[in-house]
């Protein structure tokens, strides 16, 4: 149930019913809290409403879920062998607008309803945009999105066509921020809302509870802004508190491109936060954020549970991408190929050991990506 909203830098307590974006002390993102003495085990429900007493609405409609959540974790044993490790994936492909952004729109425009805010606004590289936009026409609220010009061509038109006001802006997802700074709406980029994390934590939940309510050994995410990564920590913490698992919590990892990798630099130099990455691009372009907000929770959450950060180059992703389609008919997106690449790149140098049960998110559908090529 929820109960307060906490800034995750000061701790600072706000009034989980008040409509804001980030603390009012020290301008920092915010973060939901919840009774957890009132929390029951899971419904029934196939999608991620089945956590309802840890999600931030608090009138849940039935009717508005698209069926979001809830997606396969499958084993990859073809991968495995090549790799020398035990792979298995968490496919949000299969999610709703075709990419694990639709988690966080479910849960933060039915927030946003749920308050009474009639439209908000976001920069994106895309698929968020694309979530954010259709759930936002679902709801009846007003959108306006803006989306770098080098952003796929398909979730600018999953945006067009829901009736949402669509700006294209030269550069990476810090200038669409920009370009929408004349908007007067309500702000739902990333982490300047508390919401978006709270339907993206559920993954975090359907590993654990697919896993027979265990925790693998290692969780592998593709780190751009990083509210998943933030999210599934989120989630493990409160399950821990909830008595639902116990012992060590998996080692996280965050995965970045070498042509714009702010939190592995900061990781590797012992940073508490990160520094803009200039002239940022990747062929993986949910990845592409040269300093995510957040980034100091991130980094937090990596050094909490012993993960690590690595940087993969885009040729090695698309060379992953092409062996994971050719050897398990999984055809991921670039982002959830870089995680491949990871486990690659931390069983070379014998970080990860063979023996690790390392899980990996595919954050998207490869068909959404029609111009990124193997």
């Amino acid at each position: 149930m929820l109960s307060h909203l906490e800034c995750a830098r000061c701790g600072r307590e706000h009034d989980a019913d008040a409509v804001q974006n980030l603390c009012r002390e020290c301008a920092s993102p915010l973060l939901a809290r919840y009774d957890l003495t009132r929390v029951a085990r899971p419904t029934t429900e196939n999608s991620l409403w089945r956590y309802r007493d840890v999600l931030p609405v608090r009138d849940p409609d039935p009717a508005f879920s698209l069926g979001e959540g809830m997606t396969p974790l499958v084993p990859l044993p073809a991968l495995s062998r090549a790799l020398d490790a035990t792979v298995l994936m968490k496919d949000e492909s299969l999610v709703p607008t075709g990419s694990f952004k639709a988690r966080g729109a479910a849960v933060g425009v039915a927030r946003a309803k749920e308050l009474g805010i009639e439209g908000i606004k976001m920069p994106t590289n895309g698929n968020a945009g694309a979530a954010w936009a259709l759930y936002a026409a679902r709801a009846g609220i007003r959108s306006v999105i803006a989306m770098p010009e080098d952003a796929p061509l398909i979730t600018r038109e999953e945006v067009e066509a829901s009736g949402a006001e669509l700006r294209i802006v030269p550069g990476t997802i810090a200038d669409a921020g920009k370009a929408i700074a004349d908007v007067d709406l309500f702000d739902a980029s990333t982490l300047r809302e508390p919401y978006r994390i709270e339907g993206k934590k559920t993954m975090g939940y359907e590993i654990v509870e697919q896993l027979g309510w265990r925790v693998p050994d290692v969780i592998v995410y593709p780190t751009g802004g990083g509210v998943g990564l933030i999210g599934i920590h989120k989630a493990l913490l409160e399950m821990r508190e909830l008595g639902w698992i116990s012992g060590d919590l998996p080692r996280l990892v965050a995965v970045q491109s070498t042509g714009c990798a702010p939190i592995v630099k900061a990781f590797d130099e012992g940073k508490a936060e990160s520094t803009f990455w200039d002239a940022a691009y990747t062929s993986a372009f949910g990845i592409n954020v040269p300093k995510p907000l957040g980034d100091f929770i991130i980094l937090r959450a990596l050094r909490e549970t012993n993960g690590t950060a690595v940087a993969v180059t885009d040729e090695q992703i698309a060379a992953d991408r092409a062996e994971t389609a050719r050897l398990e008919g999984v055809f991921l997106c670039p982002e959830g190929a870089a995680t491949i690449s990871a486990v690659r790149a931390l069983r070379e140098d014998g970080w990860l050991s063979a023996d690790d049960e390392v899980v990996v998110l595919n954050t998207g559908a490869g068909i959404k990506y029609p111009t990124v090529r193997l």
